[in-house]
């Protein structure tokens, strides 16, 4: 396993060094930090997301290192990069020194962005759970349902904008605790839309998209990215792009 993540970490690297010479949406390019370690449950959808990003990094000008090597977070590794994406990493997976030199690097203005599974990830960790500001409950069975757009006022939502409402198939989150008093939520699950044998996933008030930027750090999440169309979706794409771009603090 060691050895294919290396050799899909060297394919990335190569592969976006190369693309980002050709097509550039921006001149300067940005060092993106992907991590998708799972100790708990494991997205299928990991292999989808990677792809995406390196599809992505030809235009975007995206050098891409992708890892599940938690060992590699020192201050050294993290120096090099302008944003951390962690794409589905589940479970308790960054030993205490990996989280103290991730701090460091946050708080050194940096960019986070989570996708799907981040909720679900290192519950012990006061920091990261400030910065993600969403710890994963439960679900309903994965189906379509309805988001509801609250605002478009960040990068992330001109994708979606003109339009109030956006139906897909994904696994809908419920979280612990409501984000909404500590993040500027973009958009939030129309419950109505979901089919399921009890209420216990049910929010009332379900935020599923939001933003913060704190001290220098800009953090974003976003529920979508449970399937592997997620990552197919050109909207939810171009989503997860703008938010990727934000918070590299390309675009504001």
């Amino acid at each position: 396993m060691r050895n294919l993540l290396l050799l899909l970490l060297s394919f990335l690297m190569i592969n976006t060094a190369s693309n980002a010479q050709k097509n550039q949406e921006f001149e300067k390019p940005i060092n993106i930090l992907v991590f998708s370690k799972t100790a708990g449950f494991r997205h299928a959808s990991i292999s989808s997301g990677l792809k995406m990003l390196s599809d992505n990094s030809r235009g975007q000008n995206w050098v891409i290192t992708a890892t599940e090597d938690a060992t590699l977070f020192t201050d050294e590794f993290l120096a090099r990069f302008d944003v951390a994406v962690f794409l589905n990493p589940t479970g308790d997976a960054i030993e205490v020194e990996g989280q103290e030199a991730f701090e460091k690097f946050m708080k050194s203005g940096k960019g986070f962005v989570g996708i799907h599974a981040a909720a679900d990830f290192e519950y012990e960790w006061e920091f990261y759970g400030n910065l993600n500001t969403g710890y994963f409950l439960t679900h309903p069975p994965a189906q379509k349902a309805t988001v509801i757009f609250e605002n478009f006022d960040h990068p992330a939502m001109k994708p979606f904008e003109g339009k109030e409402t956006y139906t897909t198939i994904d696994e809908w989150y419920s979280f612990k605790e409501n984000p909404r008093p500590h993040v500027n939520i973009l958009a939030r699950l129309d419950e109505s839309t979901i089919k399921a044998k009890d209420d216990k996933w049910k929010m009332n008030d379900h935020p599923l998209i939001w933003w913060n930027e704190k001290d220098g750090m800009r953090s974003f999440y976003t529920v979508f990215g449970h399937t592997h169309e997620a990552f197919q979706d050109r909207l939810i794409i171009d989503h997860i792009k703008n938010a990727i771009n934000w918070a590299a603090k390309r675009i504001d």
